[in-house]
């Protein structure tokens, strides 16, 4: 078995408010190997966007050790978590959270900017995901000429765009209707099936189901962890 993609163990992060710890992951013990597909749950103050957040290189843990693709990301400074957040992970938020004023291809081109890519080779490459995700005709909208689906498929090529090890997506579908979810969450499905790991944070049930595995945390600890039956 080759090692997993993510290898985390004995997790902790607790935050310091005044005289006060806030213990808010608990010592959290996870492997995601590559190409799954997983869900991460739990109710309002469980930890999961703790989680995500370290999992998405965003913040650093208190104590515990978290590998991501053969490199101990558990103590990386600042500099070398934007270098493995660009190149290792694409971030899909509830927000979109896109360039208002650049049209959709520019939005999508801008993580390789970071990367060192040629303006032929990044436009070439958003013309690719952008295709990839059927806004090939949308590519010279700006954001507020798009529909909230429209949108989202936009943030998810970006998120795509560096061909991440990791699609990590918090809540993608938070801000769509049920409709648009839907085919959102279509997508994603394709995404997986094209190789991606795809990491999908909700406290949605029917958003959960897409995934073949579903981590429920609880009071900032692993309540269970288990394959989703339809998926079997």
């Amino acid at each position: 078995m080759a090692n997993p993609l993510i290898n985390i163990s004995n997790l902790k992060r607790d935050f310091q408010l005044g005289s006060e710890t806030i213990y808010v992951l608990k010592g959290i013990n996870l492997q995601i190997n590559k190409g799954e597909y997983v869900a991460l749950m739990g109710p309002s103050g469980s930890g999961k966007s703790t989680l995500m957040n370290l999992l998405g290189c965003l913040d650093t843990a208190t104590s515990g050790t978290y590998i991501l693709n053969g490199k101990d990301v558990s103590q990386m400074h600042d500099d070398d978590l934007a270098e493995i957040r660009n190149k290792e992970i694409g971030f899909v938020f509830q927000t979109f959270n896109l360039l208002p004023r650049t049209t959709a291809l520019d939005n999508v081109a801008l993580p390789m900017i970071y990367a060192g890519y040629s303006k032929s080779e990044r436009n070439d490459r958003a013309t690719e995901v952008l295709a990839q995700v059927n806004l090939a005709d949308r590519m010279d909208h700006q954001p507020n000429q798009l529909s909230g689906g429209q949108r989202q498929r936009v943030a998810i090529a970006r998120a795509l765009v560096n061909k991440p090890s990791i699609i990590l997506a918090d809540e993608p579908t938070g801000n769509l209707d049920s409709k648009t979810s839907v085919e959102i969450m279509g997508l994603f499905n394709e995404i997986h099936k094209n190789g991606n790991t795809v990491i999908l944070v909700t406290h949605e049930e029917d958003i959960a189901k897409y995934a073949h595995r579903i981590i429920r945390l609880r009071d900032g600890m692993i309540e269970s962890d288990t394959p989703n039956p339809n998926h079997l």
